[in-house]
């Protein structure tokens, strides 16, 4: 195993270097579709960060789901440590928007940079974390060796292996079993997650399954009355459905089972909101070739349109509010490979939800839907149209799933507590005395513990 501690970071090290070159094309093309991703750029190679961020708390969340989904987690760690500072990472600006929208200046937003050692050793020099928190599925081989190497505690909190990422790490034993059992703790989704978490040497003491942040996630009074007035402006009368989060091959299906739909039921509003920010405008071109009515939410600031066959949802960090203005929902990447979404944000806002069969991402979850009788699943577009077409016409079960995916969300809640529970037993002393020795060691200089 010590072979194997030794290795991993300069065999991975030198990989990382090799993908510098793709990783900044991939930057530049993404940047070229969707501007945001070009601002603070240096930040992906931890330059231009502030000298000192105090004593920080630092969890990192990809993007925006996950971000929400750790929405009550930062939150308990802000109120259980004030004297911290929390620094948020993310690796996308949809992410970082997110951030803002949710924490406002309580929470200090970074993009996460580049898994380099020389990078990576630079943005602990700047952060200098008290604590680390990995949310989900966000696994860095350079940077958990340098946490550990530093004595930085180190949290994996929410944590899915699906098979094939299993079967993926399974092929490089040696960087696996390195990566995660360098952790001082592990916090599962699931049973199923820890089952494949011990297979890559996650020691047993260190590893818990506190269940998934997605169902702590709350939905405010203020959201919900601010999707009714949107209800309003979109046309209290229509019957709405809402199909979140979708990606590029999803569209065409959903829009041809809307017009499936159309020749029936004529009252019937579809707003379509695209994952990626950068596909508004391609998807608003869709649209029209499909020969339908669309209008822009960005471009409605009046009561819409009752003409209008399709609003293409293009704003950020609306799309609970959507779900809240809305009778029913499709949650996407599910209708093609992607692994889907999350299938509980529309039963938090009491309303039925359908989904595709490639929720490999979220199966728990949509097991959970619909043995609760919260939702369906659909394998096509015939079976997506059959399915809104259901739930139109039959307004009592309609009602009754929306109320059981509430139930479901309010059963199986508690995973934060869970996860600061074993946080308590298991980090919270070395975090202390990681702070104590910080402290001992900038005395007499003035206290950087507190909140700036």
């Amino acid at each position: 195993m010590r072979t194997n501690h030794q290795r991993y970071p300069l065999s991975w090290a030198v990989l990382s270097y090799l993908l510098v070159p793709a990783a900044l094309c991939a930057l530049l093309w993404k940047g070229l579709r969707y501007r945001p991703y070009l601002r603070r750029w240096p930040e992906r190679f931890a330059i231009g960060l502030e000298r000192s961020y105090g004593s920080a708390i630092w969890v990192h969340a990809v993007s925006v789901g996950e971000v929400r989904s750790c929405v009550p987690l930062v939150r308990a760690l802000v109120q259980r440590y004030p004297r911290h500072n929390l620094v948020l990472t993310t690796m996308t600006p949809t992410g970082a928007e997110q951030v803002s929208q949710l924490f406002g200046d309580a929470v200090r937003h970074l993009y996460l940079p580049y898994d380099l050692p020389d990078v990576v050793n630079r943005f602990l020099d700047r952060v200098r974390p008290s604590l680390a928190v990995i949310a989900e599925t966000e696994f860095w081989p350079n940077l958990f060796a340098a946490c550990r190497r530093r004595g930085i505690p180190l949290v994996l909190a929410n944590v899915r292996i699906s098979a094939n990422s299993l079967s993926g790490y399974l092929r490089v034993p040696g960087i696996a079993r390195a990566m995660f059992g360098g952790a001082d703790l592990v916090c599962a989704q699931t049973r199923t997650d820890a089952r494949r978490l011990r297979s890559l040497g996650v020691p047993e003491h260190r590893l818990f399954v506190t269940g998934n942040l997605k169902f702590d996630v709350p939905i405010t009074d203020s959201v919900l009355t601010a999707g009714q007035e949107l209800r309003q402006r979109w046309g209290a009368g229509r019957f709405i459905w809402i199909a979140g989060s979708t990606h590029a091959g999803e569209e065409e299906k959903i829009l041809r089972a809307y017009r499936q739909l159309q020749a029936r039921w004529s009252n019937l509003l579809l707003v379509l909101v695209p994952r990626d920010p950068e596909r508004f405008s391609g998807v608003t071109r869709l649209v029209r070739r499909y020969g339908l009515r669309v209008a822009r939410h960005s471009e409605t600031h009046a009561v819409l349109a009752p003409e209008v066959d399709v609003l293409v949802g293009d704003s950020m960090g609306e799309l609970q509010t959507f779900y809240a203005a809305a009778d029913l929902a499709f949650v996407g990447a599910s209708l093609v490979r992607r692994g889907g979404h999350n299938v509980l944000e529309p039963g938090a806002a009491g309303i039925p939800v359908i989904f595709g069969p490639h929720v490999m991402n979220f199966e728990d979850i949509a097991a959970s839907v619909l043995e609760a009788g919260a939702g369906r699943q659909v394998y096509d577009e015939l079976e997506l149209a059959a399915a809104v077409e259901f739930y139109i016409g039959n307004p009592s079960v309609r009602t009754a799933a929306g109320a059981a995916a509430r139930r479901a969300i309010a059963r199986n809640g508690g995973c934060v507590s869970a996860t600061l529970e074993h946080f308590s037993r298991q980090v919270h002393a070395r975090m202390a005395a990681r702070d104590a020795v910080r402290a001992g060691a900038a005395a007499p200089s003035a206290d950087m513990s507190g909140r700036h």
